[in-house]
């Protein structure tokens, strides 16, 4: 795969690489502000952004105050909040309108199961809540994030929202947003003959599925689980050796 990849690349007179964040280019940390990036990483990033027609975009869940401070002093365009923030050419702006006057009666339901999940928490961003269980108990977190599933499934279908039921978290977004629609916003602002995305949760097969008909797209998914990526890699390691090569 890494070598015909790299063929591929080398080849390429206009490229995109869209790169998830938690779980792609860093490991998953209990407390999510600790997941700087390394040096080693940046000097990567930095080096690929320097070649020439590569376009970067880093395609994150974060909230994009959170991103932003991680790589926002990069010449890089970020999308966060799974598409509903968007930097372009150095500044940050709203893709969606939604002032979040659902969130009170989410809020409640997950503040609930909270209660009775030691060590879940709850994170409030501009767009979205989200419920993470990655640093309680597994068996108890997922019985927890099943339950929590059930309690929305039973309050939003006549709304605007969805479930993203990824890595040890469940969210709440709104259905105009999605990695699959910031991709396809990306993609057709110019003619790309070179497509490599890479990103290892649930949210990621939105862009996996929208780049599936598209033979100049490499679509590589992190760690176990069924994806629609047409390869796959196991750990962050191998997705920075990768990216080194590049």
């Amino acid at each position: 795969m890494v070598e015909k990849n790299m063929k591929k690349y080398r080849n390429g007179t206009n490229k995109l690489i869209l790169l998830d964040y938690d779980g792609t280019l860093t490991d998953f940390y209990p407390v999510p502000e600790k997941a700087i990036p390394s040096e080693n990483l940046l000097t990567i990033l930095t080096r690929i952004i320097s070649k020439p027609q590569t376009k970067v975009v880093i395609i994150s869940g974060r909230p994009h105050r959170d991103i932003d401070k991680f790589l926002g002093y990069l010449p890089i365009d970020i999308v966060a909040e799974h598409g509903a923030m968007a930097k372009e050419n150095g500044e940050w702006k709203k893709q969606i309108n939604d002032i979040g006057l659902w969130k009170k009666e989410i809020l409640h339901i997950m503040n609930q199961i909270t209660l009775t999940c030691p060590k879940s928490f709850i994170e409030e961003k501009h767009f979205s809540l989200t419920w993470h269980y990655r640093n309680a108990e597994p068996e108890l977190g997922y019985t927890h994030s099943r339950k929590l599933i059930h309690l929305l499934e039973n309050i939003i279908p006549d709304s605007d929202l969805k479930i993203l039921d990824g890595n040890k978290v469940v969210e709440i977004v709104s259905k105009e947003v999605g990695k699959g629609i910031a991709v396809k916003k990306i993609v057709e602002q110019s003619n790309y003959d070179y497509i490599l995305a890479i990103g290892d949760d649930v949210t990621d097969e939105e862009m996996f599925a929208f780049l599936a008909d598209n033979d100049n797209a490499v679509t590589i998914k992190v760690g176990q689980g069924d994806t629609l990526a047409k390869h796959r890699l196991e750990t962050v390691e191998q997705v920075l050796l990768l990216l080194e090569q590049l």
